[in-house]
């Protein structure tokens, strides 16, 4: 896991190793997001935690797998996106930001999707790390702003689906080894979890008209079901 095979400006640059600059960044990414969170949230508590487990998972991950020798702007743009997520998160429990604050972060978080990949093919420095932290981000946005949403009373339960559905399937694969297989690259799937994530969003919007919430749910609904069945339906062909 994790492995890349891009080898591109990987010569060792004077100064700190990756994974040094990373946590550097998480410590400065950190006192912003607690002066934030406390100036809007009224506690650094969640979203601090939240922060510093992605952090050290990520970190991890990094000190194992990263195959480059410089950390690039392409990480640190995936780790500012991870701390804008752990601040929804903390949006989630204390239920006192206001929907455009919540609204706002989440766009910010959600526009800055892309850069990262974009930043790290421009330097050289793309690599299943990268891929990997920059999907989970994206995975931890739609789950906590789907928890926003339905604790905030904007939707039902429902809308969980759009949130927890990849963190189903990777149960799923706990039980059914065969969903564990590697798939290959799909533009469908990027674009429809850009449709999944961009809904979410769009239901935050403080102007949404009540009567789009419901029919633009279902509709994202449906389309990340397919996609996720379509995929099941893969893998089962690929290793029956």
């Amino acid at each position: 896991m994790f492995q890349s095979t891009s080898h591109l400006n990987t010569t060792p640059l004077n100064g700190p190793p990756p994974l040094t600059r990373f946590l550097g960044l998480a410590v400065l990414y950190g006192v912003f997001l607690a002066f934030a969170s406390v100036h809007v949230l009224g506690s650094l508590a969640v979203p601090l935690t939240v922060f510093a487990a992605v952090a050290c998972l990520a970190g991890h991950g990094l000190r194992h797998s990263y195959p480059h020798q410089m950390l690039g702007l392409c990480n640190a743009v995936t780790l500012a996106r991870a701390a804008m997520v752990a601040f929804l998160a903390g949006a989630v429990v204390s239920g006192i930001a206001s929907s455009w604050w919540v609204f706002g972060v989440a766009l910010f978080a959600f526009t800055l999707d892309g850069v990262d990949g974009w930043l790290a093919r421009k330097a050289g420095l793309a690599s299943d790390f990268g891929a990997r932290f920059d999907m989970e981000t994206d995975a931890g946005l739609a789950a906590i702003v789907s928890l926003w949403l339905w604790t905030s009373g904007i939707t039902g339960p429902e809308i969980l689906v759009l949130g927890f559905m990849r963190y189903a399937f990777v149960l799923a694969s706990l039980v059914w080894t065969r969903l564990q297989a590697h798939l290959p690259p799909s533009f469908r799937r990027k674009a429809i979890c850009a449709v999944q994530i961009g809904t979410l969003i769009l239901l935050t919007f403080p102007w949404t008209p009540d009567g789009l919430i419901g029919p633009a749910a279902v509709l994202a609904a449906l389309l990340l079901s397919w996609s996720f069945l379509t995929d099941i339906l893969w893998l089962a062909r690929q290793t029956g």
